[in-house]
């Protein structure tokens, strides 16, 4: 089992920047490839950015490409996310999710992932 907790959402204004954190407990994530997905009300969880178990590879959804970066910290058993330029179509529950395939590739549909955290509310007003 592994366990994934979020923090660092919270309300900011548009262009400002957060950092979500994920921290993983009862596995160690470094043979887990992570994801970040987001959803906004009424509409369907959307992957936002992803990074293989061995860091090498990442992806971002084309909407958060130059804004977002993800990261792994495989000592700290922790993903991050970091949001720049934040806009009010970013607002959602943003949740991490960890694939147990050691995949070189990252996956984007939320069926290739076994493990969720709770998530976290990001509310960027204009």
């Amino acid at each position: 089992q592994v366990q994934l907790v979020e923090s660092g959402g919270g309300l900011v204004q548009a262009g400002d920047s957060l950092r979500l954190s994920c921290a993983a407990s009862g596995r160690t994530l470094s043979s887990y490839g992570m994801g970040w997905f987001r959803q906004a009300p009424g509409k369907e969880r959307e992957f936002v950015a992803g990074i293989s178990y061995n860091g090498l590879t990442t992806r971002y959804a084309d909407s958060v490409k130059g804004r977002f970066t993800i990261s792994r910290d495989n000592a700290k058993n922790t993903v991050y996310l970091q949001m720049n330029s934040l806009k009010p179509e970013d607002t959602a529950v943003y949740y991490c999710a960890a694939d147990l395939g050691r995949r070189l590739i990252v996956t984007t549909t939320p069926g290739g992932y076994d493990y969720w955290g709770q998530g976290t509310q990001v509310t960027v007003s204009s």
